[in-house]
């Protein structure tokens, strides 16, 4: 079946698939096939076709990261919260500069960074979201010109383990590349120590509400906040060449935060503040996320938050919103360990007309019950918003939840 649909699409030049710079036959060889692993995938609706073309390419020629990577500036965005919107940020900001390889589905894992580098071949700059447990591996592979670093709490327990683990895995990434340059959050200490051993950092004072993983400052081992050379202020950001305007058409403080970041990578790499900060306003939705969706008589508003740091970042956005859909589920992408919801302060939460929903909507609605949230449970999340009113809704899931929401609606603005 697979052939005979292959073969009855349009004919396609494979010569072309292969970038001209890479030039070891064994590597042309393995993007050849990739690509066409990625066009099947697509062609047969089994998703976007990144990881699996990644995954063949590595799988034939283990090398082929470092070798697609080569004669490029490669920038690594990794962190628990923020990586792809950081990402998709000085992605656009570069582009001021020429084309930008960047794994922009959020697929951060070798096999992602290898499909991000296929589809830009002759890109001379590569942004690439990096999942913080890889960090040290594609670092390893692509020699990196700068990592942005944005924070770090828990996340995936089952798989990524206790913070400080995580935290020694980033510090023993940065160790083995003692020349290069870290732009890092200033604001939280548990990357603050991570970082202790770079020798180059840039200090971006990118704000954290989150305190529950990382403790305070100026505690017994005398750990302090360093002094950052670029900083938040309200509409704008300073930095070492002064004030720059900054009006995001993202919502929330943190994609503030974000954009500092973003900001700093940027002018380390040679794109003014002011030219950066144009790029970053023109953002109205990163990989589905702040997209709004009309659905009948329903607006809907798409929000991600995967773990108790980023949907305590998101809460303030709701304090006005009209009704919610919640929706947790708890595959292999999400971590299969729900116990984190205890530590979201869904007290917070306006009371609104409320849906629990997703493959755990059993466990989300029981932390609602416990927060005193009136609610709804229901595990469909299309017969989930057939409960709640017409007009906005705030779409809140986690990672597997969110993909599968933003797949299913007509996604369109209103």
């Amino acid at each position: 079946m697979v052939a005979d649909r292959v073969a009855h699409s349009q004919p396609v030049d494979v010569r072309s698939w292969c970038p001209v710079r890479v030039r070891n036959p064994r590597t042309r060889t393995a993007v050849l096939l990739g690509r066409l692993a990625s066009r099947v995938s697509r062609r047969l609706n089994l998703g976007e076709g990144a990881v699996i073309g990644g995954r063949v390419t590595l799988a034939l020629d283990p090398r082929a990261l470092s070798r697609l990577a080569a004669g490029r500036r490669v920038v690594l965005v990794s962190g628990t919260n923020g990586k792809t919107t950081t990402a998709h940020m000085l992605a656009a900001a570069l582009r001021t500069r020429g084309p930008v390889a960047h794994n922009a589905t959020g697929a951060n894992m070798p096999d992602g960074a290898v499909a991000a580098l296929l589809v830009q071949p002759q890109a001379g700059h590569a942004v690439l979201e990096v999942d913080e447990l890889y960090l040290g591996e594609v670092a390893a592979a692509v020699g990196p010109a700068a990592v942005v670093l944005l924070n770090l709490s828990r996340d995936q327990l089952d798989r990524g383990s206790e913070v400080r683990a995580v935290a020694a895995t980033v510090s023993a990434a940065l160790a083995g590349h003692p020349e290069v340059l870290v732009i890092a959050n200033a604001d939280d200490p548990v990357l603050v120590d991570a970082v202790g051993c770079a020798a180059r950092v840039v200090w971006v004072a990118a704000g954290t509400d989150w305190r529950a993983d990382a403790g305070v400052w100026q505690d017994a081992a005398g750990r302090s906040r360093p002094r950052p050379t670029w900083t938040v202020a309200k509409s704008a950001i300073e930095g070492p060449h002064g004030t720059t305007a900054l009006h995001l058409a993202l919502p929330g403080s943190f994609n503030l935060g974000n954009a500092a970041l973003a900001m700093a990578a940027a002018d380390a790499l040679g794109v003014p503040s002011d030219r950066a900060a144009a790029a970053l306003a023109v953002l109205e939705k990163v990989a589905g996320r702040y997209s709004v969706v009309g659905r009948g008589a329903q607006v809907l508003h798409l929000l991600l938050a995967k773990n108790p740091a980023g949907w305590a970042a998101l809460l303030p956005l709701l304090a006005h919103a009209p009704s919610f859909l919640l929706a947790v589920n708890a595959r292999e992408a999400d971590g299969r360990d729900t116990s984190w919801l205890w530590d979201v302060p869904f007290e917070q939460l306006p009371a609104r007309p409320t849906v629990a929903s997703g493959e755990r909507a059993a466990d989300l609605g029981l932390r609602l019950s416990y927060a005193d949230r009136e609610h709804s449970t229901e595990p469909d999340p299309i017969r989930a918003l057939d409960l709640l009113p017409a007009g906005d809704v705030f779409v809140v899931a986690n990672y597997t939840a969110f993909t599968w929401l933003h797949k299913h609606l007509a996604a369109r603005e209103p």
